[in-house]
């Protein structure tokens, strides 16, 4: 593979944001580098969903030369518009949760919809029996639910509303195997996230808009200081900031309780100068919103290493890594699942979705 083509990839996956960070904070220990293979695996299977399919004969050949297993996608790759604007993000006086722009007609106050494909009356969960791992096992009429959402039907159809958002099912559709997550399945998830930790036995939460990172760094503090107007960050627990890097799909948490910040990547790519410009953030909303000074030498930035959590090995589940890092450090558990259960979560946060509760 030529090596211009490798550092084009490598440069896509490099953290947007300013080079500045507060002075003085810890940082955690990192290795010097990824391993050979890692680092390879990692670009290439990247640059396999994004560049144009090859000639088979030319894909035979680059497996030969480079080692490395090329992934076929079953999703079309997304349109330049798509790459470049990912819908528009909420207006500047707008808190978090309000979404992306797109969203036409805001929901009244309270109001939410489930599927047509859901039963409109109220229903207790389904008591499901956990297999060996914490495992919850889809029943067959989840499975019908399941099918029946991503199947045929008119795709603005609206299949979930809460939190301010609106799910379709073209979103929806993003949830089928090897699809890429667009902004509304991230945004809604996070919402049930920060949903379930209302309740007793989880720590506090709040979830940031997929859109937070890009206006912070494009505009600065100014430009998302009344997002948290109604929330006081510093009461919370953790603070989740999902983070798309054009192509990708990342995770930074901010932990009050251990003062840290750390940046979760199913690639393993490294995340300290998202973390340094988090960790700005949070000096400046301690001084506007408190009139404290945050002392960032009190605080430890980390870049999770691909030892530490599990990762992808397709250019396609970014998302779904994502979400599931969320959902496990919400509940703070241990990350026990790996490639393997990335179909078996799909269908199940299809299900979650339309059902508007996390299992």
């Amino acid at each position: 593979m030529p090596a211009s083509v490798l550092r084009e990839a490598e440069g896509l996956l490099q953290p947007l944001g300013p080079p500045w960070g507060p002075s003085g904070l810890r940082r955690a220990p990192r290795a010097s580098k990824l391993k050979e293979v890692s680092t390879r695996g990692s670009v290439c299977s990247f640059l396999s969903t994004c560049a144009p399919a090859d000639d088979p004969a030319e894909t035979e050949a680059k497996k030969r030369r480079t080692g490395v297993k090329w992934v076929d996608v079953c999703c079309p790759e997304p349109s330049q518009a798509d790459v470049v604007t990912r819908g528009s993000p909420p207006a500047e006086d707008t808190p978090q949760q309000d979404g992306p722009a797109k969203q036409a007609v805001p929901l009244s106050p309270g109001e939410a919809k489930k599927s047509p494909a859901c039963d409109v009356e109220e229903k207790k969960l389904p008591r499901l029996q956990k297999r060996a791992g914490g495992f919850t096992p889809l029943t067959e009429a989840m499975e019908r639910e399941v099918i029946a959402a991503l199947g045929k039907g008119e795709p603005d159809e609206v299949m979930s509303s809460a939190f301010k958002l609106r799910v379709t099912r073209q979103d929806i559709r993003t949830l089928r195997n090897l699809c890429w997550l667009n902004d509304e399945v991230i945004n809604f998830y996070m919402g049930l996230v920060m949903e379930r930790s209302k309740k007793e036995g989880y720590p506090s939460v709040h979830a940031f808009s997929s859109f937070f990172y890009e206006k912070l760094t494009s505009g600065g503090y100014q430009a998302v200081g009344r997002w948290t107007r109604r929330v006081d960050l510093f009461h919370k627990d953790i603070i989740l900031v999902p983070i798309n890097l054009r192509l990708h799909w990342t995770l930074a948490v901010i932990d009050t309780r251990k003062k840290t910040v750390k940046y979760y990547d199913s690639l393993g790519q490294e995340g300290d100068k998202i973390c340094e410009t988090l960790l700005k953030y949070l000096q400046e909303e301690s001084r506007e919103k408190r009139h404290v000074k945050l002392n960032a030498s009190e605080w430890t930035i980390h870049s999770m290493e691909p030892h530490e959590i599990p990762q992808q090995s397709n250019g396609s589940d970014c998302g779904v890594f994502t979400c599931k890092y969320a959902d496990y450090i919400c509940r703070d558990r241990p990350m026990t699942f790996t490639q393997t259960h990335m179909p078996y979560f799909r269908k199940k946060m299809v299900w979650e979705i339309l059902h508007q509760e996390l299992l």
